[in-house]
């Protein structure tokens, strides 16, 4: 008997792939606990045209993310803080003061995207990556400039 999985089932397939499984093992187990669904009802064209659906929507945030990555790869802010003479901070920089810099700079991101490398204890430069839907990263450098 044919089956859709909708879920991950060890030794049996993955999420969504049609596998060939013996009658009595569908009947009691995977349908019961709605871990699969026959191939030929209309539960299952369901299924695979919600699939489709989920496969566009996700392509068009993809398509979304890499435009707003190309707005602000390659930009470069300044952030300016107060260094003692050894140029060490009084404090670090975080993705937030690199969220407030970047809205200055009139481009809008979540601090939660933003990835800062390391603590910026340091006066310096530093390439620091927002992260976006799909994989899609964008590199920005950050200058800490002495206040």
């Amino acid at each position: 008997m044919e089956v859709i999985l909708l879920d991950d089932l060890k030794g049996v397939g993955q999420k969504g792939a049609t596998v060939n499984v013996k009658p009595g093992f569908a009947r009691n187990f995977l349908l019961p606990r709605r871990l699969a669904i026959p191939t030929g009802t209309k539960a299952a064209n369901l299924y695979t045209e919600l699939a489709r659906q989920k496969e566009v929507a996700a392509d068009k945030l993809i398509a979304a993310a890499k435009i707003e990555a190309a707005k602000i790869d390659g930009l470069q802010v300044n952030i300016a803080v107060q260094a003692n003479d050894e140029d060490t901070l009084f404090g670090s920089i975080t993705n937030a003061d690199v969220a407030d810099a970047l809205k200055a700079a009139g481009h809008e991101v979540e601090r939660r995207r933003i990835e800062v490398p390391e603590h910026i204890k340091q006066l310096g430069n530093y390439d620091v990556t927002v992260k976006y839907f799909g994989g899609v990263a964008a590199t920005i450098k950050v200058w800490v400039v002495r206040a």
